[in-house]
């Protein structure tokens, strides 16, 4: 979830209709400037250069679970409708192969696997589901340990829960800490509720490594 405000004007963002490397690319109305989520800033237009606000409040579910927790949740309907019975990207998830065929140069991961990646202090990273489903696993990147978590052979649609902390992670009697605080890993209830959330999105190897050739792999 990103941030409408820059630079003293309130952006309304839609769809441009283009895609880089088979990702999307969105178009804010005001000034016809273009915005990467893969590489998280403007890339032409009067915002060129501009970094996305990522607000770190976006969360990815499917709808059975989040109405479990939400009960009263409301659905926006489009033209009545207010979900497809047929899903149009269910042969593009169980394929192996990339987007009209794109496959990744980058050799490190295969084209299709899943991560989770994020840019942090300028680099960028990839983090393959297959190193933290199951129980959850940490990560270090300097002083900062990151903990990552997602149920193992979760549905493509359900989104990796994703902290940063200073004091570290600790796995005690079975379940995850923080250190240093009382907060305890709650899976299924949002995970940690005041540790800081690390800000990044699941996407597939070959729309991430095409955009971001520099990217760090942690495992």
């Amino acid at each position: 979830m990103y941030g409408r405000e820059y630079q003293g004007k309130t952006l309304r963002f839609e769809a441009s209709g283009g895609l880089m490397h088979a990702a999307l690319v969105m178009q804010d109305k005001e000034t016809d400037s273009y915005w990467s989520i893969m590489t998280g800033d403007s890339i032409s237009g009067d915002f060129k250069g501009t970094r996305l606000l990522d607000l770190g409040l976006g969360e990815k579910a499917q709808w059975g679970d989040w109405k479990r927790r939400h009960p009263d949740t409301l659905a926006l309907s489009v033209g009545g409708r207010e979900h497809m019975l047929n899903n149009p990207y269910d042969n593009y998830f169980r394929s192996e192969e990339g987007f009209r065929r794109i496959e990744a140069k980058d050799r490190r991961l295969k084209t299709k696997e899943a991560i989770f990646s994020f840019h942090l202090d300028g680099a960028a990273y990839a983090i393959p589901f297959s190193a933290f489903e199951g129980d959850g696993a940490t990560f270090r990147i300097g002083e900062l340990t990151l903990f990552l978590h997602r149920p193992r052979e979760a549905e493509i649609f359900q989104g990796t829960l994703a902290f940063r902390s200073n004091k570290g992670f600790e796995k005690k009697d079975g379940e995850w800490r923080e250190k240093g605080s009382s907060e305890r890993f709650a899976p299924g209830r949002g995970g940690f509720r005041n540790v800081a959330r690390l800000e990044g999105f699941d996407t597939f190897w070959y729309n991430w490594s095409l955009t971001n050739p520099t990217t760090k792999i942690l495992r």
